[in-house]
């Protein structure tokens, strides 16, 4: 069933410029929905407008099949957690989760029952009493939570609510706000500019740019199929390696930024783009180290960074940009080494070299991928 329709919905602030340009999407009942892009792109506009805190420029707006655009947001049944949390200083923690049932009148008794179920869920019992300026920043991201989740709305609205947190503790919050969609049921849309945290939470993700759709799918689709350039670079860490690359069929070769030359067999001829400028794009996992018998290329050597179970290493600019690979394990290199390396056709990614739209995925990327780990 669909929770959320949006219809042509745009939105401007001065009747000229749109902020979000005619988006058509469906969120589905039970789906974990998460808006991703660069700051400034619109997201949190988006869901403002579906909370109804943002009047709607153009275009329809339903909740449960219901038209919703002008529908007050206390009448939509929804929830919304906020990047600064928005507690009350001068109320304890259970004050706090129960002030939106004090407001809506619910009994005492249900109040008590939904604050220690909930408490309970999300490990705040032993914290009831005390107040927001007493608890650490993942506590206080705990209890704006929690205030969510006892409204029982059906669909609950996020807005960066990681942003404040250590990495580590974001790495638990992501696991914990999961585990309780999941368990509850919810609709969720969540929004970040933290790729990370859409690729590991997200049933399926929107990339937004500039107020406009670049691609919506699950994750590793975006990841293995990424629509346009744009996406290819956001989606993934590091970000996909790309550059400017010319085919000449009659010497059976690809010249990539004047620097990497990469030579086709028949099948590579008939199964990459016959487009002769293109954008190409390779993942940081699919250059993979060599021996100097194996190596197809040399690559020069500007940072590495040893992680303990791989290694992540910043190669010397291949036209105008950095390239990384990352290796499983421990790789012993430095800064100025020229270092063997392997890169296939078969795990190129091929764009439109104008409008950087994507012509052919990589055909063996994510087989190789597996048998690479």
């Amino acid at each position: 069933m669909k929770q959320v329709e949006l219809i042509d919905i745009s939105k401007s602030y001065d009747k000229q410029t749109n902020v979000l340009n005619e988006m058509n999407l469906s969120i589905n009942k039970g789906e974990f929905f998460v808006l991703v892009g660069p700051s400034g792109c619109g997201k949190s506009t988006l869901l403002r407008m579906i909370a109804g805190l943002e009047e709607i420029t153009g275009g329809v707006l339903k909740l449960n099949g219901e038209v919703a655009n002008h529908l007050p947001p206390k009448n939509r049944n929804l929830s919304m957690v906020f990047q600064n949390y928005a507690l009350y200083p001068h109320l304890t923690v259970e004050q706090n989760i129960l002030f939106g049932l004090d407001v809506k009148k619910v009994n005492k008794k249900e109040q008590k029952r939904r604050l220690l179920e909930t408490a309970e869920m999300i490990g705040l019992s032993e914290l009831l009493k005390r107040k927001p300026k007493e608890l650490s920043g993942g506590q206080r991201q705990r209890v704006a939570l929690a205030r969510s989740v006892v409204s029982e709305a059906p669909l609950c609205l996020m807005d960066e609510p990681l942003s404040n947190l250590d990495a580590k503790l974001r790495a638990h919050m992501r696991v914990e706000i999961r585990r309780l969609q999941r368990k509850l049921g919810l609709t969720m849309i969540y929004v970040t500019h933290d790729q990370v945290e859409a690729m590991t939470m997200g049933d399926r993700i929107m990339v937004l740019n500039d107020g406009k759709v670049q691609q919506v799918g699950e994750p590793i689709t975006l990841y293995n199929e990424p629509a346009n350039t744009f996406v290819a670079s956001f989606i993934g860490s590091p970000k996909m390696n790309m550059g400017k690359a010319e085919l000449s069929v009659e010497n059976k070769q690809i010249i990539v930024e004047n620097k990497l030359t990469f030579h086709l067999t028949q099948t590579d001829i008939q199964r990459i783009p016959s487009t002769k400028k293109t954008t190409i794009g390779i993942r940081a996992e699919h250059i993979y180290p060599a021996n100097e018998l194996d190596a197809t290329h040399y690559l020069e050597v500007a940072s590495v960074e040893h992680l303990g179970n791989e290694t992540m290493i910043v190669f010397e600019e291949v036209g105008h940009q950095l390239w990384n690979a990352k290796w499983p394990g421990q790789w012993m290199v430095n800064p100025g080494d020229r270092v063997p390396v392997t890169i296939s056709v078969e795990n190129l990614c091929f764009f439109d070299a104008d409008n950087g739209q994507l012509l052919q995925p990589a055909y063996k990327g994510q087989e190789q991928g597996v048998v690479a780990q």
